[in-house]
């Protein structure tokens, strides 16, 4: 399988079930050399065929280079991306994929991290625990699932070496066995970061808890995998000024920034196109952007000097965008 825009090239050695509905892939070097270093909370863009480019995080040991080990979900609504990984993926195949970014990572101040983990949000985390534990650093991670059997990577979660660190909480077990979301914040030391991943409602109601506990913003770090549905995709027409040559291009009410640029012959990297991953982040030189990601914290969004151009607009006529 051929990606000439990809930046590696990678075998599928492995792909086995790791939960219901979930799916573990395990990918090496062609040649069996040692992979591109990546830290705890990174993704790789995986391309999977047919023009499908698809962000997914790395779940294995960030000191461990010899492979990249991923957690796909299937999912129902899939734009195509998790139904390629599952019914058309085969052992053997070569992928292309981009090098390892992280837009999730460990805040290095942090001497205790709160990990909490919804569904297939675990994937992060795992590799988030893993270098926690060699740094020995103070961490939790609680992770939530509908049921035992939709508990992904949960043999590694019974034998890792920090597994007195791990919580399971399942939907359908007892109430006493589920997430005591306030205990958890009011037990965690002073001071200390939480990480969240997983499904947004999940998301949402973690940070909201938070907040309502007294955490201040620059304590909470999450990352979603999908934009919130029923988003704006659409508004007025405004424009785009390249900061590097002053050229100006028109962004019509039903195009993004993205597709504006690519008509003028400017292309700009994105993986998501939802405003999740971050790939296409982009400072902002003067204007005032419409921010519709979900990727930005309110913060970032206030300061006004950054944004996400795959899906978010202007609400002055003009923008300057360092490109």
């Amino acid at each position: 399988m051929s990606h000439p825009e990809a930046e590696i090239t990678l075998r599928l050695v492995a792909k086995r079930l790791a939960a219901e509905d979930i799916c573990a892939l395990e990918l090496r070097h062609p040649e069996g050399a040692a992979l591109p270093p990546f830290s705890a909370g990174a993704h790789i863009d995986l391309h999977l065929g047919d023009g499908l480019v698809r962000q997914y995080s790395l779940a294995g040991d960030p000191a461990d280079t010899s492979h990249y080990l991923l957690g796909v979900l299937r999912e129902p609504a899939s734009r195509g991306g998790s139904l390629a990984v599952h019914d058309r993926l085969r052992e053997g195949e070569l992928l292309g994929a981009s090098l390892p970014r992280n837009h999730f990572p460990l805040d290095p101040r942090a001497s205790h991290h709160l990990l909490l983990a919804g569904g297939i949000g675990i994937t992060p985390l795992l590799s988030m625990a893993e270098q926690l534990h060699r740094e020995a650093r103070g961490f939790a991670l609680h992770y939530c699932t509908r049921s035992a059997t939709r508990t992904a990577f949960a043999q590694r979660l019974r034998e890792a070496p920090w597994a007195e660190r791990v919580h399971l909480h399942h939907d359908d077990a007892p109430p006493s066995q589920r997430l005591d979301l306030p205990g958890v914040l009011a037990r965690a030391p002073q001071a200390a970061h939480l990480c969240v991943c997983g499904p947004r409602g999940f998301i949402d109601w973690v940070l909201q808890g938070a907040r309502e506990a007294g955490w201040e913003e620059s304590r909470l770090h999450r990352e979603y995998f999908a934009a919130a549905e029923g988003a704006p995709a659409a508004g007025g027409a405004f424009e785009v000024e390249l900061g590097s040559s002053g050229r100006v291009v028109r962004v019509e009410p039903a195009q993004t920034i993205v597709q504006a640029l690519a008509a003028a012959g400017v292309d700009l990297p994105t993986s998501c196109e939802q405003g999740v991953c971050g790939t296409c982040l982009t400072r902002v030189l003067s204007g005032t952007p419409d921010h519709r990601d979900s990727y930005l914290t309110e913060e970032e969004r206030a300061r006004n000097d950054q944004m996400l151009p795959c899906c978010s607009r202007a609400l002055s006529p003009r923008l300057v965008l360092e490109l």
